[in-house]
């Protein structure tokens, strides 16, 4: 029996791939569509990776990345053996974990809520007052909460008058209330806009079953167990997993603006330690270590919660 030819093989390999090339040049212009975000990963996500190299060498500017010697695992251990290594991940942790059980709640329970709301100009007005903190900078937000929470503050001035308090609170000065200024302004700056996405889920919930539901005799909260949250679980699940994944991940712009030495035990994080170790003092090796260990540990957390979402549920990342 003959042997098919090199010339039939590269046929029947192109009849195979006819049909993808022909769909890329039909849809050509929605492949040109995603061009610019495609680049956009390769040259800020994807490039600057191989900076993290640093964290493995004794970085030297003048030297370069390439040039500078190796020192092995030596910035990791710096860090580990350090006085703050504890009291870093245990305040990264708790910052983010206090912010993730109260805010990611409180902006799906935001959402459910104004999806009851029948008046329409009631909950547009609700809508908009809702997203506005999260329109306004991020300075003025900290001048804000500096403002409300001085001795002659708003916040004050109201505990004093009902008489909770006999006198000022030095709120920004004490270490036991940064915590709650930083979970409470970031429940107020974010709960309107992380509604906008349960509420889109909320829209796409097909209405003949909320019609089903009433013949059946179910009620309002009925609706609402029964209906309502299995329709937008998936996507609940999979913002749960996403800020799982990003659970050592908090933003040190806005403890920056608010911190001060005397807050540093409860609000000094990882990110606010490398800007001061890296910014600051130019540790640029050491502080890539630390860099690179927070990632480490948020990429196991993604993957350890999309593991759990997608054998406890169908819902999952991958």
């Amino acid at each position: 029996m003959a042997l098919p030819s090199k010339t039939a093989s590269r046929t029947r390999s192109a009849g195979k791939f006819s049909p993808l090339l022909r769909r890329m040049v039909a849809n050509r212009y929605l492949y040109l569509m995603l061009l610019p975000p495609i680049l956009f990963f390769l040259i800020f996500e994807y490039k600057p990776m191989y900076g993290a190299l640093i964290a493995f060498k004794q970085f030297n500017p003048y030297l370069g990345i390439e040039n500078s010697p190796w020192i092995g695992f030596r910035n990791f251990e710096k860090f580990f053996e350090s006085y703050y290594f504890w009291r870093l991940l245990k305040n990264t942790f708790l910052m983010s974990f206090y912010s993730l059980i109260i805010i990611f709640p409180a902006s799906v329970a935001f959402a459910l809520l104004l999806n009851e709301l029948r008046v329409k100009k009631f909950k547009s007005a609700i809508q908009t007052i809702s997203y506005l903190p999260h329109f306004i900078s991020l300075i003025v937000i900290c001048g804000m909460i500096i403002d409300f929470t001085k001795p002659g503050g708003i916040i004050n001035s109201l505990l004093l008058w009902i008489g909770i308090v006999n006198e000022p609170i030095q709120f920004l000065i004490l270490p036991e209330w940064f915590r709650s200024i930083y979970v409470g302004s970031g429940l107020w700056q974010s709960l309107g806009w992380n509604s906008i996405i349960y509420l889109a889920a909320l829209s796409g919930i097909n209405p003949s079953l909320y019609e089903a539901a009433v013949i059946d005799g179910a009620g309002r909260w009925k609706q609402l167990l029964n209906v309502t949250l299995p329709g937008i679980l998936p996507t609940v699940l999979i913002l749960l997993i996403l800020n799982v994944g990003t659970l050592l991940n908090v933003g040190w712009d806005k403890i920056i603006l608010l911190y001060n030495p005397s807050t540093y035990i409860t609000a000094d994080v990882i990110s606010t330690f490398v800007y001061r170790r890296g910014v600051m003092e130019a540790d640029y090796s050491f502080t890539a270590a630390v860099g690179l260990f927070n990632s480490v540990i948020n990429f196991t957390l993604l993957v350890i919660a999309n593991r759990i979402s997608r054998k406890t549920t169908d819902s999952s990342l991958w």
